[in-house]
């Protein structure tokens, strides 16, 4: 059975977009090239300098998780980057700190579907906050830009490349092999290159790899054979291009593997910790000093809003339509 909590996001993403982008081969390649085993190289002298530059969100952070725009807010690509709504602990109403958006703007709302978010990072960073750039690289979506790149390379390659629909309530996207057999590997991370170029050129300070759990869905889910070395390989080349780009970088879901990577990642992203009574896989990350971004859809927030705050979590309440729009928003504090 699908992980639901992987396929939720999927329906707040969704927009028909049709450009292909441009290859950051440069990126990729050193990605790539530090792949080779499932443990973490060493961290140089440089590195270590460039990764203390980036920007690190406190542990206690309010976050908002917007994917689809409104039309009220054309000027920021359909984000609301002046919301303010009470928090579940009462008072005043509250802004975020953090933006988790997309990396194109809403194409209902902007008018085409090539626009990346530059105009909400702008607004975002004007209002003294920070922005997450939202990027799937574990599933292959019909609606990107860059989609029929990767048809071509599937293609060419035997049809390696692209797996089993994502679900059956979102079949226009299809899970990725990130085996390198073939060479898949090498040439997703070219092409989540690109994607993180586009998230730099926007401004963003973070980014957001979606889908990068597929070792714990299994090939019947998926249509390949992914074993937790080749995911710890796949993630922690995401998190180096990532960072080589001078952008913080998100850990999502893929519980299993958090303290393998909690050293890579700056945060984690999580959906439905507390409703599936998981969220203490997440605690390396809050020892360590990162903070944990968290969404619920169906539990509600006097549910789930203590426990958050026993677990020093930053917890919201969103739709229980799963759908990722400004409202509604409850953050817990």
């Amino acid at each position: 059975m699908v992980n639901l909590r992987s396929f939720f996001t999927r329906s707040a993403v969704a927009a028909a977009l049709v450009i292909a982008p441009t290859a950051v081969l440069g990126a990729a390649g050193s990605a790539a090239a530090a792949t080779t085993a499932p443990k973490a190289a060493a961290t140089t002298a440089p590195q270590a300098a460039a990764r203390a530059a980036i920007w690190k969100p406190p542990l206690r952070s309010r976050w908002q998780y917007q994917l689809q725009g409104n039309s009220a807010y054309p000027a920021t690509g359909g984000v609301n980057v002046d919301i303010c709504q009470v928090p579940q602990a009462g008072g005043a109403c509250v802004k975020p700190t953090v933006f988790d958006i997309d990396l194109y703007a809403d194409a209902d709302v902007v008018g085409n579907n090539t626009t990346i978010n530059a105009a909400a990072v702008s607004a975002i960073h004007a209002r003294g906050a920070k922005a997450i750039c939202y990027v799937d690289a574990g599933s292959i979506e019909e609606y990107r830009p860059d989609h029929q790149t990767f048809v071509d390379w599937d293609n060419s390659h035997g049809h390696s490349l692209l797996g089993k629909p994502f679900s059956e309530e979102f079949p226009n996207e299809r899970w990725a092999n990130i085996n390198n057999d073939k060479g898949q590997r090498d040439f997703l991370l070219t092409m989540m290159a690109a994607r993180v170029a586009k998230c730099a050129q926007a401004g963003f300070d973070g980014v957001e790899f979606d889908v990068v759990n597929a070792h714990e869905e299994g090939k019947s889910v998926t249509g390949w054979t992914v074993t937790p070395a080749t995911q710890l390989i796949f993630n922690r080349a995401l998190a180096a291009l990532g960072h080589a780009k001078g952008l913080s970088v998100a850990l999502k879901n893929d519980l299993s593997q958090v303290s393998d990577l909690v050293g890579d990642f700056d945060y984690a992203v999580n959906e439905q910790c507390f409703e599936f009574d998981e969220c203490g896989e997440l605690t390396p990350f809050i020892r360590a000093g990162k903070p944990v971004f968290q969404v619920e859809y169906l539990t509600s927030p006097t549910g789930f809003c203590g426990k958050a705050a026993t677990l020093n979590v930053n917890a919201i309440k969103k739709a229980t339509d799963y759908s990722l729009k400004d409202l509604p928003y409850k953050p817990c504090r």
